[in-house]
């Protein structure tokens, strides 16, 4: 296929976003819109992206730092043709251009491709037929069927305006066609702008090709002005994701109900329970269980996990046949292997625990190495950070740590050591042995319960 560049249209105020942020940054299932729509683009393999950018100043382009996008400003703003014709100076002369919308965040990959590959030598227009067609510009085609023009809604007759089919605004055509049809855009119309689709008519007045594709899904194609569009075409989105996760052998509580912020691949026989939430890159091993209203992130979960639920999980490993939660965190770094149990109100961050290990209730665990078949008890800390640097403890294989221990790291549990309740640990405990840390314990003779002091009667 031709070489192909993109142009994405993304100057546009967004009015009724009422907001200080520019519509394109506003995000949807994680992700800017225009994130969409250049993840999009670059699925393509281009040769080069234009951003044509406008309202918000420099927030749009900062967003992007460090891609290979390109950066257009269009001001002031005079229309879609206008806005290609700023993008010129950022794009080859020859190839294919594609026109891409910044606020319509959801166009498929597949049907891209289908536009661009009908462009080899053509004009292809992205169409779609709607059952109420108002608010978008027409396509207007010949007794033959052949495309004529677009005209737009503010410039239609009663007639054309009676069209279902409707120009979705994404277009693709040789570089050199529109070059040359740009230049001889004209503002005479009713919003005194320049409009991109007067170039329909040109190519038709001069004989070029003009063909059409329709995407698979009607909501590939739908733009965002507002909030309430921005919800709604986020439960679109997050259905079609559902769809395919139950499709994969998924088995999921309430499709209504799932929220998938980045990627989430699934093994078969995965159950995710109602008010989950995916973000980043999350992979579930097969047979796992997700409890309701967890947050996931960033992380690998083994197969036959269970994760009971609210738990927050991000940046972590969990090792086949885990048992997780209700109630857990693991923070960044924390890498759990087969058989693991962390119960409630356990939170773990940058620390590995072996085969078996266990902590059940109530305990920080962080910056620590521990081995296989260790059980941490409830109440148990590392103390790992001295104000200013932070510091690892190990606790070898088989080892068990009483209940309410605190390890002040630097600080190493020897294998098959045992810690009783109560201890603080500032020396390493050895291999084997029972080590203690107490206070004497004292009884006070004759100390009486304070009691609650008699209501006074009025």
């Amino acid at each position: 296929m031709t070489a192909v560049q993109v142009a994405i249209l993304a100057a546009g105020k967004g009015t009724r976003m009422k907001s200080a942020q520019p519509k394109v940054l506003h995000r949807l299932a994680g992700k800017s819109l225009l994130g969409h729509v250049v993840d999009a683009a670059e699925a393509l393999a281009p040769e080069r992206i234009a951003v044509v950018y406008g309202h918000g100043g420099e927030a749009v382009p900062t967003a992007f730092a460090g891609s290979r996008v390109s950066f257009v400003l269009q001001e002031p703003q005079l229309g879609t043709g206008h806005a290609v014709q700023q993008a010129l100076p950022a794009l080859a002369e020859d190839g294919i251009t594609l026109i891409l919308y910044g606020d319509v965040p959801l166009i498929a990959v597949d049907t891209l491709r289908k536009v661009c590959a009908a462009a080899d030598g053509a004009l292809c227009v992205l169409t779609v037929d709607l059952d109420d067609p108002k608010g978008y510009g027409r396509i207007v085609r010949d007794g033959a069927g052949e495309v004529k023009a677009i005209v737009e809604e503010k410039d239609a007759t009663e007639g054309i305006k009676l069209i279902r089919e409707i120009n979705t605004g994404i277009i693709a055509l040789p570089s050199a066609w529109l070059r040359g049809w740009l230049s001889q855009l004209r503002n005479d119309n009713a919003q005194r702008e320049y409009y991109l689709t007067d170039i329909i008519g040109m190519a038709a007045a001069e004989g070029k090709p003009i063909r059409t594709v329709q995407p698979h899904n009607q909501w590939e194609v739908m733009g965002i002005n507002s909030r309430d569009q921005l919800a709604q075409l986020e439960r679109v989105h997050q259905m079609a994701t559902a769809q395919i996760l139950m499709r994969d052998g998924v088995t999921l509580a309430d499709p209504a109900r799932i929220d998938v912020r980045g990627a989430l691949r699934c093994e078969p026989d995965v159950t995710i329970d109602v008010g989950c939430v995916f973000e980043g890159f999350v992979s579930i091993g097969a047979g796992s269980e997700i409890g309701p209203y967890c947050v996931i992130r960033d992380t690998e979960i083994g197969a036959g996990v269970k994760i009971a639920a609210y738990s927050h999980i991000a940046g972590a490993k969990v090792g086949p046949a885990a048992r997780i939660g209700p109630y857990a965190r693991l923070r960044p770094g924390a890498d759990l292997a087969e058989d693991v149990h962390v119960g409630n109100f356990v939170e773990i961050k940058q620390a590995t625990l072996g085969r078996g290990s266990k902590a059940n209730h109530l305990a920080y665990i962080g910056d620590a190495e521990i081995g296989r078949n260790v059980n941490v008890g409830a109440g148990t800390i590392t103390c790992n950070y001295d104000g200013a640097n932070k510091y690892l403890t190990v606790i070898e294989d088989d080892a068990f740590i009483g209940s309410d221990t605190q390890l002040v790291a630097p600080v190493r549990v020897g294998r098959g050591a045992t810690l009783g309740a109560g201890t603080t640990l500032t020396k390493d405990a050895p291999p084997g042995e029972l080590t203690i840390s107490r206070a004497k314990q004292v009884t006070i003779a004759g100390w009486k319960r304070p009691v609650k002091a008699a209501k006074k009667t009025s």
